[in-house]
């Protein structure tokens, strides 16, 4: 059987394999399995080129998107601070199937503003840690249908019971 690395890399010597292997039972009794594929590109802007999954179940978030933080505050324009709120709702939508953030296998942030790549990749940083990080995308879009709105988050998670 031909690996996922060496069907897209070819066997590229500067892939680096972030294997995340994470047993346990889900609902559905199926081990759970993730794999995630970063090169030399991916692990400088905290993206996986490519995740498997095996087992767990598919939580398929909406896009998110807010003109307030969790206080209340009015964050209309405010790349950073909507994209936190994004990710912390993201998160608590996860929660209520017994999952995080850290379950997202991938995920597609819209932005007005395509200058604010590096805030995104130093955001995502600190949200996911060391990694390993989902497969994305960053796409630039002319608006949202609210004004103020900046950017939204739209992901897909893969959940299950995890070994200790």
């Amino acid at each position: 059987m031909q690996r996922i690395s060496d069907m897209f890399l070819g066997g590229a010597g500067a892939l680096i394999l972030a294997a995340a292997f994470v047993a346990g039972v889900s609902d559905a009794a199926d081990p759970l399995l993730r794999e995630f594929f970063a090169d030399d590109r991916g692990a400088l802007r905290k993206y996986s080129r490519a995740v498997v999954t095996e087992g767990g179940r598919t939580v398929w978030l909406a896009g998110q998107t807010t003109l307030e933080d969790s206080s209340g505050k009015a964050i209309a324009g405010d790349f950073e601070a909507q994209l936190r709120e994004d990710l912390r709702f993201i998160g608590e939508h996860l929660a209520r199937f017994g999952g995080s953030v850290g379950d997202i296998v991938t995920m597609t942030a819209y932005v007005t503003d395509v200058s604010n790549a590096d805030r995104y990749v130093a955001i995502k940083e600190e949200v996911f840690g060391a990694g390993p990080y989902p497969s994305s995308a960053f796409i630039g879009v002319s608006g949202f249908s609210r004004p103020g709105v900046v950017v939204e988050i739209k992901a897909v998670a893969v959940v299950g019971d995890k070994a200790q």
